[in-house]
């Protein structure tokens, strides 16, 4: 099978698609990005890279960094804990709801929502005293890339528009889910969610996934089998938004989305793969990016499945 050819066919055949999303206009910076950007890249366990388009360009992976933060704080405070202030369904409603955790009493549904984000912003805050860098270590470790780095412009728009956030955050806060200062936990959220990295820095990232918690870069385990098992799981199941069924039919893997237009998913056990289309759908996910990672899978038929 040539990943290469594959990635060819793919890329021509999304092309009459790229232009139907609408890039995420409610953060300034993401405004401005052309709507005709299209990268991929797929990174094997084999070590064999493959791209096409613009993999090399970066861009703002906002909610894909939670894949992130979820091992992080998984590893500071492990399950028993975590999962005591965060649940792990599916949330059927907008990332950015308030109404379903006033309904939940203040309990996210599941780490992928926003609420649910600034839940593990806390607890990494709460046992690092430097979040921000905290999290830029160790994506730089996970991507093999110690280039990687925030978008201040991105983290300041972030801010300066971030009022929902703001409230889901005082809303955490009056039901005694946040142990730390709220301006504290968003101002650490907004720059995770500037994170600038390119297909290629993403699909290396997720190759601990793929690998069952070792890092190919590293040799290092950095979560159990079991942790990375219960983390792929969630990612199936929450991590295309409330898109998830959909997301699951159409494509069959984990994977994590974000507003930026990036997606990032992974074939347990052989390969990960991100593909980046600024260009949204209604659900927040990238339009073209979901076509060609669905015509990844139907064409290699490679998924969990």
């Amino acid at each position: 099978m040539d990943l290469q050819i594959i990635l060819e066919e793919i890329y021509k055949e999304v092309q009459p698609f790229i232009s139907h999303g609408k890039v995420a206009d409610y953060i300034p910076k993401l405004a401005a990005v052309p709507l005709e950007k299209f990268g991929m890249a797929i990174q094997t366990l084999d070590g064999d890279l493959f791209t096409i388009g613009d993999a090399v360009e970066n861009f703002s992976i906002q909610s894909i960094s939670k894949a992130y933060t979820l091992t992080l704080a998984l590893q500071f405070i492990g399950e028993d804990r975590l999962w005591k202030r965060v649940g792990r369904e599916p949330s059927g409603n907008p990332f950015n709801s308030l109404v379903q955790l006033e309904y939940e009493n203040g309990i996210p549904r599941n780490p992928f929502i926003n609420a649910g984000a600034l839940v593990l912003v806390d607890i990494i805050l709460s046992n690092s005293k430097n979040p921000s860098q905290t999290l830029l270590d160790y994506v730089r470790q996970r991507s093999d890339n110690p280039g990687i780095d925030f978008d201040a412009e991105v983290a300041a728009s972030e801010k300066k528009t971030g009022f929902r956030n703001s409230a889901l955050a005082n809303f955490l806060k009056s039901f005694g889910n946040l142990e730390n200062n709220v301006d504290s936990v968003l101002d650490a959220y907004f720059h995770q969610c500037s994170l600038s990295m390119n297909c290629i820095d993403l699909a290396k990232s997720f190759m601990m996934l793929a690998n069952h918690g070792l890092s190919p870069w590293s040799g290092k385990q950095v979560l159990t089998e079991s942790q990375a098992k219960r983390i792929n799981s969630l990612m199936l199941t929450c991590g295309t938004y409330d898109a998830v069924g959909d997301f699951a039919y159409r494509v069959g893997l984990p994977g994590k989305s974000g507003v930026g237009g990036g997606i990032a998913a992974f074939v347990p056990g052989k390969l990960s793969v991100c593909v980046w289309s600024p260009g949204l759908n209604s659900y927040g996910n990238s339009l073209a990016g979901t076509l060609a990672l669905e015509l990844l899978t139907t064409k290699t038929g490679m998924s969990i499945f």
